[in-house]
């Protein structure tokens, strides 16, 4: 990343913690963790250590946590894991989930898995309804929506799945490091994060996994990680991934009251300078690094070509393809029209943003949207 790039699209990858690339390279050289031997006891040690780690910031159990490539395996093994061992029949989701759940379930409903989706208001928030009050094979929702950062009603989604012994798995991959996650208080039957949200290795995956009701594994060979995600551990990423955890949840606090200042000044001043936007989620609680915003009459990836020709990072926060830039299956779920949807961009800060990143923003972001605008719709 050039030092003169203004970073904003920390939800999608967040820059790797310096205490992150110290842990992997003090590691990397470690051998097999299965190994009977010395080195291997070594390796053993240090990966045992991670977890334990781990356990501690989320509020789990060492046992409870599964190492994984990244978010959107932990979500396939929890989601079609789940669905297997608990029946195989109905299973209950929204329409805002992100697509390594999205996806998921939709191959389970080509096995025969019925889908009911919980709405979702106009402000992106999902409602519980009567969909949670019979048994279901599986629960899934997402903590906080990846292009709003809106903040979903989980805890209440867990307790009503807990009545039904319906098993729950929640995506947490925008949450973990960014606000305080209890597991075993949530209820949650899985939780699955992602460590480059939050500053870790990219390729590192956590799954918070119960031990019962335990997802029925959907990959084969090894029996490491309890059976549930075989093959020889990375370790050097998994004392990675505790390293940038532990450092996260310790800045939480101030980090959050400076994050969310930025935000709000970032929000604020685009608002003042730019006509006619829409802020998706405003009313609602979001996470304090997200801003998600539709600028009509603009295409998202004319707002972002021109914005990165500013030196500034961001991202629309809906699919791409072929070059042709769709409207966001999120957006339109919330009753954003598509022409509004087609010219939505997010920003999203971090650790590494200052104000210089905002100042940088609110200099270009009227000329850019009136270029933008005068291109038109595709």
């Amino acid at each position: 990343m050039p030092e003169s790039q203004h970073y904003l699209d920390h939800a999608a990858t967040a820059p790797i913690r310096q205490c992150a690339v110290d842990a992997w390279v003090d590691t990397a050289r470690l051998l097999n963790p299965g190994g009977q031997y010395a080195s291997g006891r070594l390796a053993r040690a240090a990966l045992e250590a991670a977890r334990e780690q781990i356990a501690h910031a989320l509020g789990c159990e060492p046992i409870e946590v599964i190492f994984t490539s990244s978010s959107t395996e932990s979500c396939n093994i929890a989601v079609q894991g789940l669905w297997r061992a608990g029946g195989r029949g109905r299973i209950v989701s929204t329409p805002i989930e992100h697509p390594a759940v999205a996806e998921t379930v939709t191959a389970l409903v080509k096995e025969g898995a019925g889908l009911e989706l919980l709405p979702v208001g106009t402000d992106g928030v999902v409602a519980p309804d009567s969909r949670l009050d019979t048994r279901s094979s599986l629960v899934t929702c997402m903590w906080a929506n990846n292009e709003t950062g809106v903040i979903q009603p989980v805890a209440e989604i867990c307790a009503r799945a807990a009545d039904t012994g319906s098993p729950v798995h929640i995506d947490a991959t925008q949450v973990v490091g960014h606000l305080p996650v209890d597991f075993a208080a949530l209820g949650a039957t899985t939780l699955a994060a992602g460590a480059h949200k939050f500053g870790g290795p990219r390729g590192t995956g956590i799954l918070i996994a119960r031990r019962s009701p335990t997802p029925v594994p959907v990959l084969f060979g090894g029996g490491q990680e309890r059976g549930i995600r075989p093959g020889t551990a990375n370790v050097a990423g998994a004392v990675a991934t505790a390293a940038a955890l532990t450092e996260a949840v310790s800045e939480l606090s101030v980090a959050t009251a400076r994050i969310t200042e930025l935000r709000d000044r970032l929000q604020t001043g685009i608002l003042d300078r730019v006509d006619d936007v829409l802020v998706h989620g405003a009313g609602a609680d979001r996470l304090p690094r997200h801003l998600h915003l539709s600028f009509p009459g603009a295409e998202g990836d004319s707002l972002i070509m021109l914005l990165d020709n500013a030196g500034i990072a961001c991202s629309t926060g809906s699919a791409c393809s072929a070059g042709v830039n769709r409207a966001s299956g999120v957006l339109l779920a919330m009753g954003v029209s598509e022409h509004d949807a087609r010219g939505a961009v997010r920003f999203t800060l971090g650790s590494t943003n200052t104000e210089a990143d905002v100042d940088r923003v609110l200099e270009v972001i009227g000329d850019v949207v009136s270029r933008a605008r005068l291109a038109g719709m595709a």
